[in-house]
């Protein structure tokens, strides 16, 4: 059991990690834990979810509330039939990018707002290695089934504002972007799968579009001409990378960018979150677009309860998640396709001229270091605050970060991983470069 109750979500290997019987327990501790009644829960298509499913239903109506089965759908569809169905809790079945051995819980509260490592996943872990149990209900609770997927689809397709045909290529990965797809059905949009049969072996490739190699086929596929752009779907699909009609991939910040604008032309001056590792220009973007702009920090939980304390409409952030108020302030891959679809037919120009001028300024990617205590994390996090606090703009949202005129970086650790990360932008890629090994230096010692 150790290990396998993380920051976000509980993950780990089927069968090792996390059994049918542990699966049972998450159950039961969910609803002593929230003493929930209506249970919303989804799953993916890996082999060992459905188990998993009968399992964690097993532990729910022991304690006297009812489940209700969404079958296999996106992580998105889930958060979506938790909150029209009017359900006080939701799991999602999915170990989201992880290679097919792996499976895990995505937890929610009433209108998908998440369960967090700080805001519940600790408890659970608490109530489930005490075996603290509320006591079984006098009257178990029930099971029944409600496929999310037409109302899900419909509800999508009301974003379409699609001026002309376009022609897509889309890379599902044998995975969740499958169910997905299926809000783009009677759309003006021509799509050529790749990998579009479900398969959660995931026998292609890993669904995880973070990880550049994963989109080599979608490239060459957009590389045969003819296409508008290109979308890869992660394993349980709430999570979207882009690729420009030349094959070149598009940053998940300058998405964040083009989305907004889609957005504020429904809704003029709304609030629009970007997480703290964004391009300067997002900003500036949804600026120019009549948009306010307001800095989170990373993690869904953090950015999802943002958005509803200043009411925003959209929020994107650099790991290519695209969180929408009308999703019940959740992910929707298929919401963020449609909107790059209104910007893309709505102009001549191709994506890539449309993205050109947003990248304005030079980044240095997102760049790992592992260190060997969080003490020695401390440290260099402390050194780098003593170095450029005082000549520049420091802020600790999330870690340290300090902006200058030409140039700015954030250092964080790691919420998952013993690991220390920078990302660095500057004005012109010479400073860039120097910057970030200048910094790499200082953090590496």
């Amino acid at each position: 059991m150790a290990g396998i109750f993380k920051a976000y979500d509980i993950r780990g290997i089927y069968g090792e990690e996390l059994t049918e019987d542990l699966a049972r327990a998450i159950g039961r501790a969910l609803a002593t834990f929230l003493g929930c009644r209506k249970v919303a829960v989804g799953r993916d298509i890996r082999p060992h979810s459905a188990p998993l499913f009968a399992a964690l239903a097993d532990g729910i109506t022991l304690q006297g509330a009812d489940v209700v089965d969404l079958g296999e759908c996106s992580t998105p569809m889930s958060y979506y039939g938790n909150g029209v169905l009017g359900c006080d809790a939701g799991v999602m079945i999915t170990a989201s990018h992880n290679p097919g051995p792996y499976n895990g819980f995505k937890l929610a509260r009433a209108q998908a707002v998440p369960i967090s490592g700080a805001t519940g996943i600790a408890d659970i872990e608490r109530i489930v290695a005490s075996g603290a149990f509320a006591p079984p209900a006098a009257v178990r609770g029930t099971v029944t089934r409600h496929d999310i997927a037409a109302e899900y689809a419909a509800f999508v397709r009301k974003s379409a504002a699609i001026r002309r045909p376009l022609r897509i290529a889309a890379d599902f990965a044998n995975a969740m972007g499958i169910w997905e797809a299926a809000a783009f059905e009677g759309l003006p949009l021509e799509i050529t799968r790749l990998y579009g049969d479900p398969d959660g072996r995931f026998p292609n490739h890993e669904a995880n579009p973070l990880e550049t190699h994963t989109l080599d086929a979608l490239r060459a596929e957009i590389g045969k001409g003819g296409y508008d752009f290109g979308v890869a779907f992660d394993g349980d699909a709430d999570r979207a990378g882009f690729i420009d009609e030349r094959g070149e991939i598009v940053p998940m910040d300058i998405m964040t960018a083009l989305i907004a604008k889609d957005i504020l032309r429904r809704n003029p001056g709304a609030a629009v979150f970007y997480d703290l590792r964004s391009s300067w220009a997002v900003k500036e973007v949804i600026e120019e677009a009549g948009g306010r702009p307001m800095m989170s920090r990373v993690g869904h939980a953090f950015i999802k309860s943002q958005m509803r304390e200043h009411d925003a409409v959209f929020a994107g952030e650099l790991s290519g998640h695209y969180y929408f108020k009308a999703n019940f302030t959740a992910e929707s891959s298929a919401m963020a396709v449609l909107a790059l679809a209104n910007i893309v037919s709505d102009s001549n120009l191709p994506l890539s001229e449309m993205v050109r001028p947003i990248q304005r300024y030079f980044a240095s990617g997102e760049i790992n270091t592992k260190l060997s205590s969080k003490a020695d994390a401390d440290r260099v996090i402390g050194l780098l605050k003593s170095r450029y606090g005082a000549a520049g703009r420091l802020f600790e949202l999330d870690g340290v970060s300090v902006e200058f005129d030409d140039w700015w970086f954030n250092v964080r650790c790691s919420n998952t991983e013993p690991l220390i990360r920078l990302n660095l932008e500057a004005k012109t890629p010479e400073a860039m470069a120097a910057r970030r090994d200048e910094l790499l230096k200082l953090i590496r010692g």
